[in-house]
């Protein structure tokens, strides 16, 4: 007979299978081709251009309108009254890996009390720990609010990378105050490592710290509501429930929030509602994205890599004889985990999914709770909305002369919503400065675009 402890870990590996948040009101995600339930008119208007591999905007929230903008190498620029300050807020590439296109500075974050604290937190690649992700504290400079006081650097966590690839990289703060870490399953192709399912490594997950709080060992607190806590305990094999042994997991890292994520590059809360949006990019067919309402407590398995979207992993051309999909069955996977709300083809909506946000800007009613969603690679943007019915609606805004290759955002401190672009030759060069300038871009309704604003090229009609 196995040891008690054994026993133990085996019916707690074997509950990541069973039925964790049955829902019957499950149902298919979206794809595109729907209609908002109000039409919705857009233009791009550019804030800044001959950037370098730009990949997320921030804003700080102090009432000083700044906008900051991450260059992938390592580098922030601030844009102030209008212009790009000549001098970088923030400049790592000495640290900072990005000889390949997933690598490199990934997101910068302000602390919630930034006005009061001065600090903030970047999250990039670090090149002497072969990658890593390194999520590193700073405060500002006492007498310079546009300069980073690089003396003040404090080391939250190291992330293990092994593999170039699959790195997320989105950090965003949640309106709990905790901080949300998007980390990819590690890299390579298909999730060679099983991370995505394996409750006992970091890859693969949504992670959820406190950085107001850190121990003696980590740079960081973990919040008491974390949905994989085990705390230390007496072990009763009898007179307990299997609900109750499905939930636990010694194993299982603590700094986990939600899991069964390949790659999730953005992700953003809704900062009205409370709502969680995590896009994650898919292998090789389908895009998905995964919603989480306000006051989910945490613990969701998003499927991979059983499945990539509301598909089976992997994918075979094979059909049943009824038609479906041979492989586990959607219906079947939202008794075990959650599917997206929404997905779409490589076939011809592009292959890599690029969050924005929820607009929540007073002055741009016309789009306020739209959810904007971008692809990299066929450069459409569309908006997302929950119709009458409660159904979600997926629809494509805006038809560009050329298209541009989307590869982050942000949300200004008005809720207004920033897009950026960068051509980022994936498997070509390897200097990021050799590449085409990249730009920013500010989302406003089509019919409030300033006077004398220059804007993204439309097609002709």
């Amino acid at each position: 007979m196995k040891k008690p402890t054994t026993l133990l870990f085996a019916l707690a590996a074997l509950s990541l299978f069973l039925p964790l948040a049955y829902s019957a009101e499950a149902t298919k995600p979206v794809q595109p081709g729907g209609k908002l339930p109000k039409k919705v008119a857009i233009q791009l208007v550019k804030v800044a251009d001959q950037l370098v591999e730009p990949v997320h905007v921030a804003c700080p929230n102090d009432g000083s309108g700044r906008v900051f903008i991450c260059e992938r190498p390592g580098v922030v620029k601030v844009v102030k009254d209008g212009k790009v300050l000549r001098r970088p807020f923030l400049d790592i590439k000495d640290k900072t890996v990005s000889s390949f296109l997933e690598q490199g500075l990934y997101d910068l974050e302000f602390h919630p009390k930034f006005k009061e604290n001065g600090l903030f937190y970047i999250h990039y690649s670090d090149m002497w720990f072969n990658g890593d992700g390194f999520i590193v504290e700073y405060k500002v400079k006492k007498d310079n609010p546009d300069q980073a006081d690089m003396e003040s650097a404090r080391v939250v966590m190291q992330l293990q990378r092994p593999y170039c690839n699959h790195n997320g990289g989105e950090i965003v703060f949640g309106p709990d105050g905790y901080l949300y870490i998007g980390s990819g399953d590690g890299g390579w192709e298909g999730d060679v490592l099983n991370a995505g399912q394996d409750l006992s490594t970091d890859l693969g997950k949504v992670l959820r710290i406190d950085v107001n709080t850190r121990t003696t060992e980590k740079g960081y607190g973990i919040p008491k509501d974390n949905p994989f806590l085990t705390p230390l305990q007496q072990m009763t094999l009898f007179g307990i429930s299997e609900e109750a042994f499905s939930k636990i997991n010694p194993k299982a890292r603590p700094e986990i929030w939600s899991y069964g994520i390949r790659n999730p590059w953005t992700m953003s809360f809704d900062r009205k509602t409370g709502d969680f949006y995590i896009f994650d990019i898919g292998q090789n067919h389908w895009e998905e994205i995964n919603f989480e309402p306000k006051g989910t407590k945490g613990g969701t398995n998003y499927g991979w890599k059983a499945m990539n979207g509301s598909h089976p992993f992997p994918q075979i051309l094979k059909k049943n004889p009824d038609g479906t999909e041979v492989g586990v069955d959607p219906e079947k996977w939202a008794q075990i985990g959650e599917l997206p709300i929404a997905e779409y083809s490589h076939v011809d909506q592009g292959n890599c999914v690029i969050g924005v946000g929820v607009s929540r800007n007073k002055d741009y009613p016309e789009l306020e709770g739209v959810c904007f969603v971008a692809d990299w690679g066929s450069g459409k943007i569309w908006g997302m909305m929950r119709d009458d019915a409660g159904k979600w609606q997926m629809e494509e805004l805006l038809d560009l002369d050329t298209p541009l290759r989307p590869t982050g955002g942000g949300e200004g401190e008005d809720g207004a919503l920033y897009l950026c672009n960068g051509t980022a030759g994936y498997g070509g060069k390897t200097d990021p400065y050799q590449e085409a300038p990249g730009a920013c871009w500010k989302i406003v309704p089509a019919g409030k675009v300033p006077a004398g604003a220059e804007t993204a090229p439309l097609q002709k009609k």
